[in-house]
């Protein structure tokens, strides 16, 4: 149970919470393919995904000044083309390239209709406590958070710069000592499980899960969420849409 009485400060996740609504990219990404009625499977898609989401974290790709757009249209372009040189998505380069750039816009749109919601969220929150966000991330968080004008953020723990990342507790540890609390005075809000929710919850932070629309359980990979019984009980309180939150944490 979330006690609002102890709440001193509040970390934030980024992707996935503040610019999904809780649903994992995955399952945008998947959504806008098939608006754009890309001929793969789901399976084929998810080892695209996997495959780019790989190569983003062994490649430096991404540099500081990238936007977001800049992100997700690196990122798709490694899926698609993936995608046609394996064989599973039989079309031409330019082809390509167009579905490409339309699911690239199509994201885009989608992040920018939920961040102002999320925006708002923050400003009002803000008022009232300090926020640090922490996320793992690319590298650039500072020019996607400047160019959504969401600097609400008294710190930043970003998981490139300081060479932790979740589901690592430490990285939370630094997340409470940037607010100057302690973990039981600090609530951590993020979409996934055992990302956030259950590292934060190590180290004696409340916490708050935007439980959205995960993807597919699946212990292979990194992400899975499991939803089982046992997993409920743990949250301080769970969510199913950001803009409720200031109701369950503002006095």
């Amino acid at each position: 149970m979330l006690k609002k009485e102890n709440i001193k400060g509040i970390i934030f996740d980024y992707g996935g919470t503040l610019d999904t609504n809780g649903v994992h990219w995955s399952e945008v990404i998947w959504e806008m393919y098939q608006k754009e009625q890309i001929a793969v499977t789901r399976e084929q898609f998810r080892e695209s995904y996997v495959y780019a989401e790989r190569e983003l974290a062994r490649q430096p790709l991404i540099r500081p000044e990238h936007t977001f757009m800049d992100v997700l249209r690196t990122k798709i372009d490694i899926e698609t083309l993936y995608l046609m040189e394996h064989e599973m998505w039989h079309v031409g380069e330019l082809t390509r390239r167009t579905c490409t750039e339309h699911v690239t816009l199509r994201c885009y749109q989608r992040a920018v209709e939920v961040l102002n919601v999320s925006r708002e969220v923050l400003k009002a929150i803000a008022a009232q406590y300090p926020i640090v966000l922490v996320s793992n991330f690319y590298g650039n968080i500072h020019t996607v958070l400047q160019d959504f004008r969401l600097e609400y953020f008294q710190d930043v723990i970003e998981s490139s710069v300081v060479g932790v990342r979740k589901p690592d507790p430490a990285i939370f540890r630094l997340g409470v000592e940037a607010l100057r609390l302690r973990p039981e005075e600090t609530v951590v809000v993020g979409d996934s499980f055992t990302k956030d929710i259950v590292p934060a919850h190590q180290i004696g932070c409340q916490t708050i899960w935007l439980c959205g629309q995960g993807w597919e359980s699946d212990e292979r990979e990194e992400w899975s969420v499991k939803r089982e019984e046992s997993d409920v009980s743990l949250p301080s309180q769970i969510l199913t849409d950001i803009s409720e939150l200031p109701e369950y944490v503002l006095k």
